[in-house]
């Protein structure tokens, strides 16, 4: 029986960094992600969008690895998303269930794809995370603007929003691959049969989708916000050169009344 967890620790990981403290050559490597494959069947998968797995590794031996690698961390996590999922080797056929995984036969890929999904399962755990809040943080504002019809944000406030959306959105769209399989699946039939069984355990493609369905709500809402202030805005540059045309005229009035 082995023991698969996946950790959210940071906002991103600079991979190309680790090297300095981690001595062992990747089994893969590419902008991305490293895979390590060490001894006693222990594994390591590092992913740049700050995520962490291993395969086999006690707890004790998992905080020293992702102490060894804080230095290289974007806004490391007190409190870490997890992801775990027991995986069972030498079955008759490959089963896939909620927290355990059945598989004929285990080797270095077969493991790389297994610790991918849990990654990317986590990953999503996290993204959610931050969806949910952006619209909680929308919805104030759309309460506010039914109770009062009005809308309480700056320009700038808004625009710092608008740039925390699209951010979000951009890391979404650049660390989550939940529609694409990694090259190796597309040669091994087994390989590519797992990796379809993981992503349906994990429902990745349907928690992708909500995270979209859900930034696309906050994207229009954001929208309408830039549209109203936008006509708040236009309507007071009208009163502002009505009462400098007012000024003007009274200013000619009375230089012709007292001369």
């Amino acid at each position: 029986m082995y023991k698969a967890l996946a950790f959210q620790i940071a906002d991103s990981i600079e991979i190309r960094n680790i090297a300095q403290v981690f001595p062992d050559i990747p089994y893969y490597q590419d902008a991305d992600e490293m895979f390590f494959c060490l001894d006693d069947n222990k594994y390591i998968y590092v992913f740049k969008y700050g995520v962490v797995s291993f395969l086999n590794y006690d707890e004790i031996r998992i905080a020293a690895f992702i102490e060894l690698i804080s230095p290289f961390c974007k806004n490391v996590f007190t409190e870490k998303l997890r992801e775990e999922l027991q995986i069972e080797s030498g079955a008759r056929e490959n089963k896939f269930g909620f927290n355990k995984v059945e598989i004929q036969t285990i080797n270095a890929d077969v493991i790389r794809i297994i610790l991918l999904n849990v990654s990317q399962s986590v990953a999503l755990d996290y993204f959610s995370e931050q969806t949910n809040r952006l619209i909680a943080d929308t919805q104030k504002h759309t309460v506010n603007l039914e109770s009062s019809g009005k809308i309480d944000l700056s320009g700038k406030k808004l625009k710092k929003f608008i740039g925390r959306t699209l951010n979000l959105k951009h890391k979404i769209s650049e660390s989550l691959y939940i529609f694409d399989s990694p090259d190796v699946t597309w040669e091994d039939e087994n390989l590519n049969k797992i990796d379809l069984g993981l992503k349906n355990t994990f429902e990745l493609q349907v928690r992708f989708r909500n995270l979209e369905e859900g930034l696309s709500i906050v994207k229009e809402n954001l929208e309408l916000f830039k549209d109203i202030m936008q006509h708040r805005n236009s309507t007071t540059l009208e009163w502002v050169v009505i009462i400098l045309i007012l000024v003007e005229v009274i200013n000619l009035a009375a230089e012709r009344i007292f001369h």
